[in-house]
């Protein structure tokens, strides 16, 4: 079968390239044509375009860029109508995918398939209507997720487990450098603790926030080691601009594109709003979520009177409850980060309820390997349902 792939970010290309890797393990007949990356290219098919030349976040970088990605979008259609694809699966990504989803449900007969649901339970939460008309068959890797769909919208959705927590259960199992070699690797000190900054891929997010992880985190370097996870998509010169002017620069440390050993080494972490929550809590370190944003107390109202949800904090949002604090808006500060970061640190009074909620975490998300079950689902619902033979 012909399956065509739609991503717009590192995250959402990683679990695309693993899906696509079980579909081709279970069709053998499988080609790929795909918005996407170096991952997903490693798997094999035709790379239309890469999703950094795509992608643009925030309003005024999406506003300055219209043209551009209207543009993409045209190209986009043409070309799956000129390929026709058995189905397409758009990977996250929501403000493209779901114009592409229309597209399929007005223009063609191809079905539109999603893997990782937008996240519309936080806010647009009227895209719903969109989702229902244009959205064929919905695959969540949030157990939440199933019954704000099914119970709250009755829109049926497949639960197929979460990729996340595949990818942190596969590096454990075959990583075994120890503590020492890892700092032997990065040049770091053997016989200091961690405390490990995640400051998010995109550059905004970097910016926004490293200089008061930076600040809060400083004063602890005679007894920790401060590293900074570089995410890959973001260059050197980029982070350097950044730690420029940042108070207390001279203490950090960098490891580039090695967060999941840097984490598995770490024994608290600040962390930036986004997967990286879960992935710091599958790990088992405790953390404080860092989210600044700009007209903060605006950001709060909207935070407690719209906004849907409790939490921005995937690790949150499955607990449903706070398990990790979350400095979001008004209370971000260096003041406060300082405050929660003592607060985890080995001798302080947060750290052994976090490890221990941790635990339920896993256990809400079971042990469903999501590539693997939306593989198989994806398939069966292709020949059984929209009467695919191949």
């Amino acid at each position: 079968m012909k399956y065509y792939l739609i991503v717009g970010e590192a995250s959402g290309e990683l679990h695309a390239s693993r899906l696509m890797a079980a579909l081709k393990r279970k069709d053998p007949t499988a080609q790929f044509r795909f918005i996407g990356g170096d991952l997903m290219q490693a798997v094999g098919g035709e790379r239309v375009r890469h999703y950094k030349e795509m992608a643009y976040m925030g309003f005024v970088p999406v506003l300055l860029h219209l043209r551009v990605i209207f543009s993409n979008m045209a190209m986009v259609k043409r070309d799956i109508v000129a390929w026709q694809p058995d189905v397409v699966i758009l990977v996250d990504y929501a403000g493209f995918n779901l114009d592409i989803a229309h597209f399929l449900h007005r223009k063609t007969h191809i079905p539109a398939f999603y893997y990782i649901s937008p996240k519309i339970w936080a806010w647009k939460e009227w895209r719903m209507k969109s989702i229902r008309r244009d959205v064929d068959e919905m695959f969540c890797i949030l157990p939440f997720e199933v019954p704000f769909y099914e119970k709250k919208h009755h829109y049926s959705v497949h639960y197929v487990g979460n990729p996340t927590a595949d990818e942190v259960r596969e590096f454990n199992n075959g990583y075994n450098e120890s503590f020492t070699e890892f700092a032997h690797r990065w040049h770091l000190d053997a016989h200091l603790p961690i405390i490990a900054l995640l400051a998010g891929s995109r550059k905004q997010e970097i910016k926004d926030n490293l200089p008061a992880m930076v600040a809060a985190s400083a004063p602890l370097s005679g007894r920790y080691q401060l590293v900074l996870a570089c995410a890959p998509s973001v260059e050197k010169e980029y982070y350097d601009a950044v730690l420029k002017r940042c108070q207390g620069a001279d203490a950090i440390r960098r490891v580039d594109n090695d967060t999941y050993p840097l984490l598995s080494h770490s024994t608290a972490a600040l962390v930036t709003s986004g997967t990286a929550t879960l992935e710091t809590a599958l790990f088992g370190v405790p953390q404080v979520v860092c989210y600044k944003t700009p007209v903060p107390r605006l950001i709060r109202f909207c935070f407690n009177h719209i906004i849907q949800c409790k939490y921005i904090s995937l690790v949150n949002l499955i607990a449903d409850e706070e398990v990790v604090p979350e400095l979001l808006a008004d209370r971000f500060s260096v003041e406060n980060i300082s405050h929660c970061l003592h607060g985890i640190l080995p001798d302080g009074d947060k750290r052994d309820r976090q490890l221990s909620r941790y635990k339920e975490v896993w256990k809400l998300l079971g042990e469903k390997v999501a590539p693997e079950n939306a593989a198989n689902a994806m398939i069966r619902l292709l020949r059984e349902k929209y009467g695919n033979k191949a």
